[in-house]
């Protein structure tokens, strides 16, 4: 069957009926059927992956992955990322730092801590008042300041004494579950020092990934570039609304050196500026290493512009990007980045399966 001819548009209805449909018809098939090798899987060995316990969402040549930011608000860890991409079919991912650091045996952060104690002394709003917009960069107390200073000497000297031999045991233990790791967000913005920064790099080419991740700031592009350089892999540049500011151009940032690259947000993009994403995809696709894919509103709908969607009830065109990288067959990663507000019946891992297997159906 020709999975092609599900458009962009076509309802979400319909199209969780047919993937129930198709798993419940893999629960016959046997053990046999893996993933496991080199080979994309058929629509059918693909669903059967949850008894396998073997990943491949490569469909069509295009490797679909997700950022485990994804998974926010479930327990973190290695393992549990692993459990969560098992689940989910999800053979690639863009891994997330603190995530990483976490399960290295890093400090813990003392911020989360913090921002829990800001938001008990708020006051509750009362009925019939709309809630306290989403929490800005707070001013601290100097006691919760020490404590920042303090985590940030403490991260700093354990950055600088890990040893590389764990974070490559991190990634064989992703890779015997059939998970790589091509982009690690180590925010080297956010580092202090150049120890730090050099730290960063090393450990994402431990990790097997090709580039280290970052806001997009011509800033960051010049102190960071020598380091890509030097360590043979990429710094990719992740977007939010950049593009719609007026005079924004990503041009001075990739002119500061060819190992400086785009983490370039499709969804981001389209819900802000209106235009198709692959007006820009086309222009630097030799200098995109990964697109981030969500669902939007664009910019001009209605009460709700630029607003994060169920795949497949936004406007933003997914399977035409998805089509564009598999016709050109350019070696961009396209990774889910799941934004939209999940209903109580249903997680994060579940969705992210969903939305794995909507790309699927488009490239198969």
């Amino acid at each position: 069957m020709n999975q092609k001819a599900h458009a962009q548009g076509q309802s979400r209805r319909t199209f969780i009926g047919r993937s129930v449909a198709a798993l419940a018809a893999a629960t016959f098939l046997p053990s046999a059927f893996s993933c496991a090798g080199s080979g994309e899987p058929t629509p059918a060995q693909t669903e059967a992956n949850a008894e396998t316990g073997k990943v491949n969402s490569k469909f069509g040549g295009v490797q679909i992955g997700a950022i485990t930011y994804s998974f926010r608000g479930l327990p973190g860890g290695l393992d549990n990322i692993i459990k969560y991409c098992q689940e989910a079919n999800l053979s690639s991912i863009e891994l997330m730092g603190s995530d990483l650091e976490a399960s290295l045996g890093a400090p813990e952060n003392p911020m989360m801590k913090i921002f829990a104690q800001i938001r008990a002394a708020q006051p509750a709003p009362k009925p019939g008042e709309k809630p306290a917009p989403r929490m800005q960069m707070p001013k601290f107390t100097p006691e919760q300041q020490a404590e920042i200073d303090k985590y940030n000497e403490d991260m700093k000297t354990w950055r600088l004494g890990l040893d590389m031999a764990k974070v490559e045991a991190a990634r064989q233990k992703l890779a015997d579950a059939g998970i790589s790791v091509h982009i690690v967000k180590m925010e080297p913005s956010r580092m202090k020092s150049d120890e730090e920064i050099d730290y960063a790099f090393k450990v994402a080419k431990a990790m097997g990934a090709g580039a280290v991740t970052d806001e997009i700031s011509l800033e960051t592009a010049k102190r960071v570039a020598p380091f890509a350089e030097k360590h043979g892999i990429k710094m990719a540049f992740h977007n939010h609304m950049q593009y719609a500011e007026e005079g924004f151009s990503c041009d001075p940032i990739l002119a500061v050196s060819p190992a400086i690259m785009l983490n370039f947000d499709a969804g981001h993009f389209f819900g802000s500026t209106g235009i198709h994403p692959n007006e820009m995809i086309k222009k630097y696709h030799d200098r995109i290493y990964s697109i981030h894919l969500k669902d939007k509103t664009g910019p001009k709908t209605g009460d709700t512009p630029n607003t994060n969607q169920v795949w497949g009830q936004g406007e933003m065109p997914i399977a035409d990007v998805l089509r564009l990288v598999q016709q050109e067959q350019w070696p961009i990663y396209c990774d889910i980045e799941l934004e939209y507000d999940i209903k109580p019946w249903s997680n994060s891992v579940k969705e992210v399966g969903t939305c794995v297997k909507y790309a699927r159906q488009i490239l198969m």
